[in-house]
């Protein structure tokens, strides 16, 4: 239970009193109505002694008497009705709240801080978490107990308002006091006639209320003396003459009314509550300690009783004085209040002390102690006892227990009566004149002999009250031997409850019990007890006992916490239903404590809305708004209709306060939820829509989802072409960003363009099973004007805002600043998810700060019913778009802690064009001129891209032209329009000297994308690379400068231009970007560029694979191979298409070379069929000869250009070195080359100690007698059947050659997977030099044997036949070289022997020669023969060296290819 402010004893001391009566006379009356109170009213405050009184039991022991209370009350002859005491106690619970400035009390309960308080209505919910910050202040104590005055407050009035029963006697009068004024004519008369008065209503039998204890009551003679009024010496004389006739033990002189002057009056009362008003709280310090003990709105007067008809008080009044009392809505007294006690000083106070003090010890005590003593006698006298109750004291108290019948085996005998004079009555009277002068062991005796004899009669009602008051004076013996029997409490509650059905007994009863099983720290046994107490019959009972037992429950030793909320929002419910809507409400909130973030919610949903409609009920609609809002803003779990009821709440308690406060900001609200960190922003215009075939570029939008890797790709490229353009990247380039969002870098203020649309894209969550409605919605947003071209000393303008706007916005808002879009209608289906997309249009420049959005809050009407759920009700509010930064993780600080940096995707700032380093870049922005109107410039040129009969499916290698038109839609010329891209063998826009094609699409819809001519020679053309874009000093080859009309596109112009497509080499999905980079034509002080994104997909399917190899010729011709040699090229074409697109066949049309130092010379293939065609899956074979590029055509001026020579195998030649083929073949080659290189290379690696200028040279002597650097364009034709008809497609294929006998295929195979190389901490060895290889050096000496092919000899005549043949060596190299020819060496293998003979070569033997740079030696050579046959003559081993390089060995030469004689015997 909570803590009390009294102690258990205490309370159950006090709470069993003598009960005095007063009965007045007018004049009296009249005396103590001077300050507002009656006389009971007037001695209530002293009633409590403050000193120890005595008294002697019936074994003539003396007992002390400490801190006794008396309670003092007007006579009341009827008793009090139900209903009056149920009232009395709802107001009494209504009125005591908890203070407001009272320090907030948190009680440590397992993990939980409670905050049992009147500020756990803020520190409960969950939009207040300020009441942590109390732990600090209450950090030295280690348990903390939650009081509840309204509770005491309860229990004190529910226990004063008991009416007096005929089974116990605690409740009935012992005394009564006749006051009488000395102002009377007669005062004894009037004693008289009063004394005559009490003694009619106790026993004429007229009246059955109030109840007196015996008949015999203590009469006592009150002389109530003004003094300001009175005649002192009169008082004196008749009050001694009241103590001639009445004994000075019965009779009393007070006088009162010491101060006369009511305007300056300034003594407080003793206790202000119980006069039911307030005073001043100056002088409570001098008053005494016994009236500072008392509890707040605390009445010890009877408080329904009916006093004397000259008391204008009744119960009525004291319901009036009540909410007199009763703190107002702000916790105010309510003004205008009566003070009390007014013409009473201090001396007063203690005459009025003084005075109880001795009616009790000298009246009240004696007089019970007689009577206790009378009733000890009667009872041994007529029970025949040989000893007193007394002396049996120990034996009851230490003896065993009677047997006792269950209460279901007893009889229903509540009814049953027993005549005053009874026996058991006298015990029962004399326990309760023991139990009320706190002589506790007497009083347990009696109680518990009274229990057996009314359990022997089986009189329930008397029994239960006896085993009741057992239990109590068990309890409060200080020296009791036994243990508090909790078991008569329980007997009594259950004989109260089910067998006497007396529910304000048990009530009674159970608040007894509980407080002990509370101090004897059984919280379960009480908080058991509370419970079982609760029922239908009474709300505020059974509230106030669940909010006790809530609090057992948290004093535990463990603390059950979960219990302790549960039996709290019963509590709350009970207080709901008995109209406590405060209590109701604190009840609510305290359990909100534990049920909040455990994931419980739809207990959190429960007690938010009982929160919200309690809050709402008491006039707090801020906290009701908080409440719900709560409820809407958490993923509920809640069904659809009990959503819809949240909703209706929510959007009815809103519109009140709304309407309460129509001038007021606008609100934030709850739903739908925004997902802020999804927000996106976009920068840019808004492009047209294609028209009939042509393809608008992609370019971006809000449609595209971020890809980090595409992003860096657009980066890359920017960088790219702004290098080439400002010959470096500048240190302040930013890569333009058009759209913001959580993944970009958002550090820097982005830029927008004066009259270009600023589009924000905000993500909404309906996270409710009821579909919203959201109209008017628009952005809300905050404009400083600036003018960035002024002198750096400006100022900027003032901010303006649409804030108030926005409260009743119908339309598009218009202004001179910034035009705001208006979203009229935005519906959301249930637990949807739905972007809008809000428009601003800047027309100043300036900082726009985007702060959030503004709407009008609804629910859109069901499918099926057709009704909004709210009734139409909408609401008018806001959301910010708060966005936080990214976690910041560089410094050691950063990472020790949690810190975001900016986020800044709402804050553009409004320029009239973008600076040198991008739209994305961060300018250094000049302070604005004092002036608002901004100068108005130029705004920036902007570009729109489409594309004309662009494909999107093409064959590998396959060639189509396309168009595309560049349109300037802006009001300034553009210049400077480039186009860059990653894969520039993509596309090409032709060569400076390309040959005129046709200027439309139309015009070109059935010619060819070659430049063709009808002729049947080889053609050979020198081409210089840089004609077409490339060469080792030309720009990048990714960055093609687009040819305009005259370098400029002017406003609303538009132009077409042609351009050519080359099928990627592999099959599969391509994904292309092009990037196009234009200028304006203005160059101020820096210069300005925008870009415009293309992202084209192509689809490559498979059309032919090419494999070429290079070998060296067997033969020799002098006229045809020149000084140089020749070649054989080998070309193997295979159709590796599977027809998926509707390809018949292919046709190999035509083979061209390209190369500095080869040309392919004519095809030697068998075949007269010079057009190779080629079906599925069908190889075709092709043999060329190459022959070296003449002299001519090799010149010093021509050593960078590249010879092209066709071999055309069909009717028509394609010249190979103009636009596309040559284009094409350039832009592919750069990547071979740049492989080449690479692979040549040393890898970067240092060189060395020993490293050598001739052994590099060594590397590239040997290297260049493999290498061939030849490359082959193969270009075909492919028939296609596509609706019925028939088309031609084309395209061309290239093979690089670099080494002979090592082939080359246009399809390179994929790299594999790179091996994970292991890391390496110590420098080691430097690698070996690179030395070349055997197979390189084998190639530097070339070898031809020249000999007729058939040779006639007649053998019979001349045994031996001598054939004069002739080895030709070529020196393959720059260098010189040592040869050694071995003609001794001969075949050994046997099969060799059998196909081909054996023969021997004459004369010398072996040779040693040195051959020059690219030198021609013959050696004339004998081969004999001694019988015909067939025989191979390649024998000779020829090995070769480098002259300089002594100490290498020979290295045995490339063995050329069989070389056969047939010798034939005539």
């Amino acid at each position: 239970m909570a803590q009390c402010v009294q102690s258990v004893q205490e309370f159950i001391q006090d709470s069993f009193v003598p009960m005095v009566a007063v009965l007045c006379s007018e004049d009296a009356e009249k005396v103590t109505r001077k300050n507002n109170l009656n006389f009971s009213e007037l001695v209530r405050p002293f009633c409590r002694l403050t000193s120890e009184g005595h008294m002697r039991d019936p074994n003539n022991q003396i007992q002390l008497v400490k801190n006794l209370k008396i309670s003092v009350s007007n006579v009341v002859t009827q008793p009090p009705k139900p209903a009056l005491i149920r009232r009395l106690l709802d107001e009494v619970v209504s009125v005591c709240q908890p203070a407001d400035a009272l320090v907030a009390n948190v009680i440590t309960a397992g993990d939980y801080d409670l905050n049992i308080s009147d500020r756990s209505l803020k520190a409960s919910v969950p939009w207040y978490n300020s009441w942590k910050e109390t732990l600090g202040e209450l950090n030295t104590s280690k348990f903390y107990a939650a009081t509840t005055p309204w509770f005491e407050a309860y229990r004190e009035n529910f226990l004063q308002s008991m009416p007096a029963s005929e089974h116990e006697f605690l409740n009935h009068y012992l005394a009564c006091m006749l006051v009488v004024s000395s102002g009377e004519a007669s005062p004894v008369e009037q004693f008289l006639k009063l004394s005559q008065e009490q003694h009619r209503i106790q026993h004429s039998g007229e009246h059955s209320f109030p109840k007196w204890f015996i008949p015999n009551t203590l009469k006592y003679y009150v002389l109530l003396h003004d003094i300001a009024e009175g005649d002192e010496s009169r008082a004196d004389a008749v009050y001694e003459d009241m103590k001639q006739r009445y004994g000075t033990q019965a009779c009393y002189l007070l006088k009162i009314n010491s101060h006369t002057s009511l305007h300056h009056r300034q003594i407080p009362d003793p206790e202000p509550s119980r006069y039911k008003t307030s005073t001043n709280a100056e002088d409570l310090d001098s008053l005494d300690s016994s009236t500072k003990d008392a509890v707040p709105n605390n009445f010890d007067s009877h408080p329904l009783q009916l006093d004397h008809p000259s008391d204008p008080g009744g119960p009525q009044e004291t319901l009036e004085a009540l909410r007199a009392v009763a703190p107002g809505p702000e916790g105010k007294k309510q003004p205008g209040v009566t003070s009390h006690g007014a013409c009473l000083t201090l001396n007063d106070h203690d005459r009025i002390r003084q005075f109880i003090q001795e009616f009790t010890f000298r009246g009240l005590l004696p007089h019970i102690e007689k009577n206790i003593r009378q009733l000890n006698d009667q009872l041994v006298s007529r029970k025949g006892l040989s000893r007193s109750l007394f002396s049996a004291t120990k034996k009851w108290f230490g003896g065993g227990k009677v047997p006792e019948k269950s209460i279901n085996e007893l009889k229903n005998t509540a009814g049953l009566l027993y005549p005053p004079e009874a026996p058991e009555l006298q015990i029962r009277k004399m326990a309760d004149l023991c139990l009320l002068v706190q002589h506790y062991d007497l009083a347990y005796s009696c109680y518990h002999t009274a229990k057996k004899d009314f359990l022997n009669d089986q009189a329930m009602l008397y029994a239960a009250g006896a085993l009741e008051m057992a239990a109590v004076s068990a309890f409060l013996h200080p020296g009791a031997p036994r243990p508090y029997p909790a078991h008569y409490m329980d007997t009594a509650i259950q004989t109260y409850r089910d067998v006497c059905k007396n529910m304000v007994l048990a009530e009674r009863c159970a608040l007894l019990s509980a407080e002990i099983l509370k101090s004897q720290t059984k919280y379960s046994e009480a908080a058991t007890l509370l419970i079982k107490m609760t029922s239908e019959d009474s709300d505020l009972r059974s509230a106030l006992l669940l909010e006790q037992a809530a609090h057992c429950f948290i004093n535990m030793r463990s603390p059950m916490v979960r219990k302790f909320a549960f039996h709290m929002i019963l509590a709350g419910h009970r207080f709901s239903k008995a109209g406590q809507k405060r209590h109701a409400l604190r009840c609510y909130c305290q359990a909100m404590q534990v049920y909040k973030g455990k994931g419980w919610s739809l207990a959190e949903d429960h007690i938010n809305f009982t929160i919200g409609r309690q809050s709402f009920t008491l006039r707090q609609p801020e906290n009701a708004v908080s409440a719900f809002r709560h409820i809407l803003i958490n993923d509920s779990k809640q069904a659809a209709s009990q959503q819809s009821a949240f909703l209706r709440e929510y959007l009815y308690v809103y519109k009140n306060v709304s309407q309460a406060s129509p001038e007021g900001g606008l609100p934030q609200l709850p739903l739908p939820c925004i997902q802020s960190s999804a927000t996106r922003v976009f920068f840019g215009h808004d492009r047209r829509l294609a028209e009939g075939e042509k393809q608008a570029a992609t370019h971006v939008s809000l449609d595209q989802e971020y890809d980090r890797d595409l992003s860096q790709q657009w980066r890359e490229l920017e960088e790219q072409v702004v290098a080439i353009v400002h010959r470096g990247v500048p240190s302040t380039f930013q890569p333009t960003q058009y759209c913001l969002n959580s993944q970009t870098d958002n550090t820097r203020f982005p830029l927008a363009v004066v009259e270009e649309p600023i589009i924000v894209e905000v993500v909404f969550r309906n996270p409710l099973k009821v579909p919203l409605l959201l109209t008017d919605l628009s952005l809300l947003w905050k404009f400083t004007p600036k003018d960035f071209s002024r002198p750096q000393d400006g100022e900027a303008g003032e901010a303006v805002s649409n804030e108030k706007e926005a409260h009743s916005l119908k339309a598009p808002l218009k202004s001179d600043f910034i035009s705001t879009e208006v979203i009229l209608e935005f519906s959301m289906s249930l637990e949807e998810t739905k972007v809008a997309r809000l428009k601003l249009l800047p027309h100043q420049t300036g900082e726009l700060h985007i702060l959030g959005v503004v709407y009008n809050l609804g629910t859109a009407p069901s499918p099926a019913e057709g009704v909004p759920v709210g009734d139409g009700l909408t609401v008018r509010g806001r959301q910010d778009l708060e966005i936080q930064g990214p976690r910041l993780n560089g410094t050691k600080e950063e990472k020790t802690s949690v810190t975001h940096g900016p986020d800044r995707r709402l804050d553009p700032i409004i320029t009239p064009h973008a600076p040198a380093g991008g739209e994305g870049s961060a300018p250094v922005l000049p302070r604005p001129a004092p002036s608002l109107d901004p100068i108005i410039t130029p705004p920036m040129p902007l570009l729109e891209v489409f594309f004309i009969n662009f494909p999107t499916g093409l064959l590998c290698g396959e060639i189509r032209k396309a168009y595309v038109e560049f349109a300037n839609v802006s009001q300034v010329p553009l210049t400077g329009l480039r186009v860059v891209c990653k894969h520039p063998e993509f596309f090409t826009f032709g060569s400076q000297a390309a040959p005129l094609t046709p200027l439309s699409p139309t015009a070109s819809e059935h010619c060819s994308a070659y430049k063709t001519l009808v002729t049947e020679q080889a053609a050979v053309s020198l081409v210089s690379p840089a004609h077409f874009g490339a060469g080792a000093g030309g720009p990048c080859p990714g960055v093609v400068h687009i040819p305009l009309p005259d370098a400029v596109l002017q406003p609303g112009a538009s132009v077409q231009l042609p351009l050519w497509l080359r099928g990627p080499d592999h099959e599969g999905v391509h994904e292309i970007n092009f990037l196009f980079y234009y200028e304006s034509t203005e160059k101020r002080s820096k210069l300005s560029h925008r870009v415009l994104r293309h992202t084209a997909v192509i689809c490559a399917s498979r059309s032919l694979s090419v494999r070429a190899t290079a070998r060296r010729s067997n033969t020799f011709q002098e006229q045809e191979d020149g000084p140089g040699g020749s070649m054989l090229v080998f070309v193997d074409v295979e159709n590796v298409n599977t027809n998926e697109s509707g390809v018949r066949e292919f046709h190999i049309v035509q083979v061209s070379s390209s190369s500095k130092q080869w040309r392919l010379q004519k095809c030697i293939n068998p075949s007269k069929d010079k057009d190779s065609k080629l079906t599925s899956r069908q190889r075709g074979k092709l043999c060329f000869r190459a022959t070296k590029c003449r002299t001519t055509e090799a010149t010093s001026k021509a050593q960078e250009k590249y010879t092209f020579a066709d071999v055309n195998l069909g009717n028509e030649q394609i010249i190979s070195a103009t636009t596309p083929c040559a284009d094409f073949f350039f832009r592919r080659c750069p990547s071979a080359e740049a492989k080449k290189k690479a692979a040549v290379g040393h890898g970067g690696l240092p060189h060395p100690k020993g490293w050598e200028s001739g052994e590099e040279d060594l590397t590239g002597v040997v290297r260049k007698c493999s290498e061939v650097d030849l490359h082959v364009i193969v270009l075909w034709k492919a028939y296609v059947v596509e609706d019925n008809k028939q088309l031609i497609l084309e395209g061309q294929l290239h093979v690089a050659l670099q080494t002979i006998g090592k082939e080359a295929c246009s399809l390179t195979q994929k790299e594999e997977a790179q091996e994970m190389v292991l890391l390496k901490f110590r420098p080691e060895h430097p690698p070996p030099l690179a030395r070349p290889s055997m197979e390189q050096l084998s190639y530097l000496i070339k070898t031809n044997l020249h000999y007729p092919e058939s040779y006639s000899h007649p053998f019979p005549q001349r045994s031996l036949c001598m054939v004069p043949v002739t080895l030709r060596l070529s020196n393959c190299s720059l260098a010189q070289v040592d040869v050694i020819i071995d003609l001794r060496h001969k075949a050994t293998s046997p099969e060799t022997l059998e196909v081909h003979g054996s023969f021997t070569w004459l004369g010398q033997t072996q040779y040693k020669l040195r051959l020059q740079a690219q030198e021609i030696h013959k050696i004339r050579l004998t081969a004999c023969f001694i019988h015909a046959g067939v025989y191979n003559l390649g024998t000779p081993r020829v090995f070769a060296k480098l002259s300089d390089q002594g100490s290498m060995c020979e290295t045995s030469q490339q063995n050329s290819m069989p070389a056969l004689i047939i010798i034939n015997s005539v």
